[in-house]
């Protein structure tokens, strides 16, 4: 019944709109020609029900509505590799478990890890030997009692054997071994790898028995404490996104909730899609988002002080937009205004008419229905 009488309403009104020629206030396409002034009597202007209102000036930014997907930094993934190859005694993860920084992932045995640690031992017993021949050729050179090549000699191979036992530690240390733990009572033919990182396993590539090699992955972590939205722009809006940006976004399973973030950089590349990609930082940490999640996204550009009317004060005829200016008592001029960026039911207003202008802000399309009316007639 609410529906039937405001279309009882409206066609009431058109009906008592009369037809004026003013020539000097038509807008002219092609042949046919439409007046831009509206006057209504007393009666219409009742059965109307304008409003008027004049230009605000507030702080408004404009919003690109983007998509992409929740994501991890590069150094949050982690492809997890052994240094030197051997086979896999043991290896019980699967993908989806967490694991903290130093548990062990697997297992791992090969001869060439007790040859390592019998040529640490080697070495390192022959450092002491040469450590002291040396220290005895420098008390005797120092008396004259024996020459300088001597010195120089055992100078040499004492060195030589410093370096060696270095890099034998480090080699044990990339296979988990302590050096200094190490002893011949605790040679062994198998190593316990441990995960650098703390974080979630994504990738499972070994079983028992295989054999790897330095180059394979056997274990691919990610650590999910620094997500971040990457999103897709595309080239003409690239130009306008800033870091520090201000961005909404939400994701499919959770419609109703509005996480937020922030530009942190832009790849300023533009890919054959001609799109390229926003990286933004999580404002909380504490999302229960997963890695790969798509979002749909809001980037606010800016945040200017602008002049602005109600969305509503806008209609708009053969793909321009007017406003209606009151320029006498119960009499309306069309204006083609141009407008900018729109928020929360306010569009802002970049050239067209003056603050001082009052302008109809509730049913303006009523004035452009009486126009459209009257062209006819």
């Amino acid at each position: 019944m609410k529906t039937i009488s405001i279309l009882c309403a409206s066609f009431l009104f058109l009906s008592a709109c009369s037809t004026k020629d003013k020539k000097e206030n038509a807008v002219v396409k092609g042949e046919a020609q439409v007046t831009n002034t509206v006057t209504l009597t007393k009666a219409q202007l009742d059965l109307a029900k304008l409003s008027l209102g004049n230009l605000a000036s507030i702080q408004m930014h404009k919003t690109i509505k983007v998509n992409g997907f929740i994501d991890v930094p590069p150094q949050n993934m982690l492809s997890v590799s052994i240094p030197l190859g051997g086979y896999v005694k043991k290896a019980n993860l699967i993908p989806g478990e967490k694991v903290g920084k130093g548990a062990v992932l697997a297992v791992l045995e090969d001869a060439s890890y007790i040859s390592l640690q019998q040529d640490y031992l080697t070495a390192k017993s022959k450092l002491v030997f040469l450590e002291a021949d040396y220290n005895r050729q420098k008390a005797l050179n120092a008396s004259k009692t024996s020459s300088d090549r001597q010195f120089q000699l055992a100078t040499s191979e004492y060195e030589s054997q410093k370096y060696l036992v270095k890099s034998l530690s480090e080699k044990l240390q990339l296979l988990g071994i302590v050096p200094a733990l190490l002893n011949e009572s605790n040679i062994s033919k198998s190593i316990a790898f441990k995960s650098p990182i703390s974080g979630y396993v994504t990738k499972v590539n070994v079983n028992a028995g295989k054999y790897v090699a330095p180059t394979d992955v056997l274990f691919e972590i990610m650590d999910p404490s620094d997500l971040h939205a990457r999103l897709v722009v595309f080239e003409n809006d690239a130009t306008d996104i800033k870091k520090g940006n201000k961005v909404k976004f939400t994701v499919n399973n959770k419609p109703g909730k509005i996480y937020d973030a922030e530009v942190h950089v832009i790849t300023p590349n533009i890919e054959s899609e001609r799109t390229t990609e926003v990286h933004c930082d999580l404002i909380s940490t504490n999302t229960g988002l997963f890695p790969g999640t798509f979002v749909n996204a809001e980037i606010e550009l800016n945040n200017a002080q602008v002049q602005v009317l109600p969305s509503a004060s806008i209609v708009k005829w053969q793909n321009k937009s007017y406003v209606f200016v009151e320029t006498a008592a119960a009499t309306y001029l069309m204006v083609p205004v141009v407008t900018g960026m729109e928020s929360k039911g306010m569009i802002e207003i970049i050239s067209g008419i003056s603050a001082a202008q009052k302008v109809v802000v509730v049913n303006a399309y009523t004035l452009l229905m009486k126009l459209k009316n009257s062209a006819e007639e």
